[in-house]
């Protein structure tokens, strides 16, 4: 029997960003969680801190629940996991599920994680690379390593295109000095 190779981890999100050509979206999303350890929640999953993570406290499935007040266009979901530090807390399968509310959200990836180290990059895209549009976005934690029964993740980042504006494309005004001209009456 062959062992699964591990999940290599992805660039930092923060490199996305810098490209200019994605900006993170989290901030204008309600988050909601299926359960949590006090102190371990939403503000953990979201303050760009590698050491804090959300801990689920329940049977599974483990979900996270972003919902936009607007129909959004996403690109890229970013998680950040650890087996290292995690162990059996560590997610090995994970459902990324889209749609307008919870009654309609449809499965559009499923991931297996072998002792993922870093962070794991999940195109939110159709066959021709087109970014998803969705009021809501739903992570489900469906299985961890070891047969672990609560999940940690310490990270989740969403990213939107950056698409340029029909004014970027004119050249860029000037001001110009009305002082040296006359006022013609």
């Amino acid at each position: 029997m062959t062992t699964p190779n591990k999940t290599p981890p992805g660039a930092d999100p923060k490199q996305l960003e810098r490209t200019g050509t994605v900006r993170e979206i989290g901030s204008q999303a309600v988050w909601s969680l299926s359960s949590c350890k006090p102190g371990f929640g939403v503000d953990q999953l979201r303050d760009d801190n590698l050491e804090t993570y959300w801990q689920s406290d329940g049977s599974q499935p483990h979900l996270v629940n972003i919902q936009f007040r607007r129909k959004t266009t996403v690109k890229t979901l970013c998680i950040y996991a650890d087996y290292k530090s995690d162990e059996s807390y560590t997610p090995s399968k994970i459902s990324v599920r889209v749609g307008n509310n919870f009654h309609n959200l449809q499965e559009i990836r499923q991931l297996e994680l072998v002792e993922p180290s870093g962070w794991i990059h999940v195109p939110l895209t159709d066959n021709h690379k087109k970014p998803t549009r969705t009021f809501m976005i739903q992570i489900a934690v469906l299985a961890n390593h070891q047969n672990g029964r609560d999940t940690h993740m310490r990270q989740i980042k969403i990213y939107t295109p950056v698409e340029e504006s029909s004014i970027g494309k004119f050249p860029r005004c000037t001001t110009i000095d009305f002082t040296m001209y006359r006022s013609i009456r």
